[in-house]
């Protein structure tokens, strides 16, 4: 998969993206992983991108040129262009597959007021939010959707099974996980997943899952 992500901060992606499951994905061969600066596509001496909304109000909103040249200059034939929004739909586990399926993504992130309308209405694929809360910029959502998607492309977690034995996969948040030892301060493993029994212990596990899924979000069982 190609991936580019434009952004006006970005340094902010140096550690996350350097790092564990995307270092070794990129390094595979597996994820083609570009971050561009937006303000390369200004041509001012002040590198401006952004400007005061028509009508009034407050803050700024980036400019329509640069995004416009940056955009079309970073998208090919099936480059799919998500804007990272607040008024976006909200990422899920399904979207990320969704996603996953896709050979060329562009991810565009916000900063100030958001971006031109102009720009969602000819440019922008889709819009996507990762939660109903406002943050400085679009960039730690990127990273967000990024790592959700990588993760998933075949052959980067080693065993593809494991990405599919997780909370959110299946409709249910994961059910409780134990390791050695079989008794800590007390607290022992439930007797269950020490019997053996394979299929005992997925029934359990499958029950467990449902209950925690009850407790937390039951919004999910809906």
């Amino acid at each position: 998969m190609k991936i580019d992500v434009l952004t006006l901060f970005p340094g902010m992606f140096a550690g996350p993206l350097d790092e564990s499951i995307i270092k070794r994905a990129r390094q595979k061969g597996l994820l083609d992983l570009n971050i561009h600066d937006l303000r390369t596509w200004t041509h001012d001496r002040h590198r401006t991108v952004d400007d005061r909304p028509f009508g009034g109000g407050p803050g700024m909103l980036l400019k329509p040129e640069p995004l416009f040249e940056a955009i079309e200059a970073l998208s090919r034939e099936k480059t799919r262009v998500i804007l990272l929004s607040p008024s976006g739909r909200k990422f899920e586990q399904s979207i990320a597959r969704e996603l996953a399926k896709e050979e060329d993504l562009l991810f565009v992130t916000g900063h100030y007021e958001g971006v031109d309308e102009r720009v969602r209405e000819v440019l922008v694929d889709d819009e996507l939010s990762i939660g109903d809360y406002v943050l400085t910029n679009g960039a730690l959502p990127a990273m967000v959707v990024v790592d959700a998607v990588t993760r998933l492309l075949p052959g980067v977690l080693g065993d593809d099974e494991s990405s599919h034995d997780e909370s959110f996969s299946a409709g249910l948040l994961e059910y409780p996980q134990y390791t050695r030892p079989a008794e800590f301060r007390g607290m022992k493993v439930p007797d269950m997943l020490l019997s053996g029994n394979h299929a005992e212990i997925e029934k359990w596990r499958r029950e467990q899952a449902r209950q925690r899924t009850q407790q937390r979000r039951p919004d999910m069982l809906q």
